[in-house]
């Protein structure tokens, strides 16, 4: 990624009114040990990010996590444990990923589960056009009920495996995948997903490293550059978001088992 993508991504954030995060109901200092005092001011920290990312659309961030924390509790799409940490861990994590993304581009958000990071660029950059490929129909669900409550416009939602969609996706310009597989894996998945020249973005945690030396050489011969480590959010509070990005540089044809599987189904 060169640095006028990165400039792009920043410059294109909206502005708006601040706006102060919740945590829960107040707490009992002396009865929380250092690591829930660390969370909750992490969390506090958080407000300020999320203002800077999510401008006058920050009302609509509320709305979404209103409904993870709840539905999506409920429904099993996320852990109550990461609840409390919502904005910190996952919200703000995510929307720093758009500064990698120039404006107005296409992206496929493979295994999109409860949104993450799908449904948070959408509300964080609008300019973008994202379909959400999700194959669990529950995950598919809650995908659809959020895009309907809160009238996102420009996505789309399908559903079926990432396999399926060879052939059948148009190819776009981005495809992000968050904690859904190895980078081998992505790279077989994701990359005949994406345009000549476009970009894979796999959110990593510290495993990046270690996956870049031992997949590297395979998602070469897929047909994927050199992968690339980035650092995303490093001007945030908590540590900054880790990024393997692969440019695609060839054409891959979809296997003979890939296109006996494209069927796919529940498209917005």
């Amino acid at each position: 990624m060169d640095e006028s993508a990165q400039s792009v991504g920043a410059s294109d954030r909206l502005s708006g009114a601040p706006f102060t995060l919740g945590v829960g109901a107040p707490v009992d200092v002396q009865r929380r040990d250092m690591t829930d005092l660390g969370e909750e001011q992490l969390e506090l920290e958080s407000s300020e990010a999320a203002q800077r990312l999510f401008g006058d659309r920050m009302p609509l961030a509320l709305r979404y996590v209103e409904l993870l924390t709840t539905e999506g509790v409920l429904r099993g799409l996320i852990g109550p444990r990461e609840a409390p940490r919502i904005w910190s861990r996952h919200i703000v994590n995510c929307a720093a990923v758009g500064e990698m993304i120039p404006y107005g581009l296409s992206v496929a958000d493979i295994g999109s589960g409860a949104g993450l990071p799908g449904i948070v660029l959408a509300v964080a950059r609008p300019d973008l056009r994202i379909t959400l490929v999700e194959p669990l129909a529950r995950r598919a669900t809650f995908l659809s009920e959020v895009v309907d409550d809160l009238a996102l416009v420009g996505v789309e939602i399908l559903r079926a495996r990432a396999e399926a969609c060879i052939g059948v996706l148009e190819p776009v310009d981005v495809v992000t995948a968050r904690a859904v597989a190895p980078l081998d894996r992505l790279a077989v998945w994701c990359l005949p997903l994406a345009a000549v020249g476009g970009r894979l973005l796999a959110i990593k945690g510290g495993s990046a490293a270690d996956e870049l030396a031992e997949y590297a050489s395979a998602v070469m011969r897929l047909g994927g550059s050199m992968p690339t480590i980035w650092r995303c959010g490093v001007d945030l509070p908590g540590p900054p978001v880790t990024v393997i990005e692969v440019v695609r540089d060839d054409l891959i044809e979809a296997s003979a088992g890939s296109r006996r599987n494209s069927k796919t189904r529940g498209r917005r």
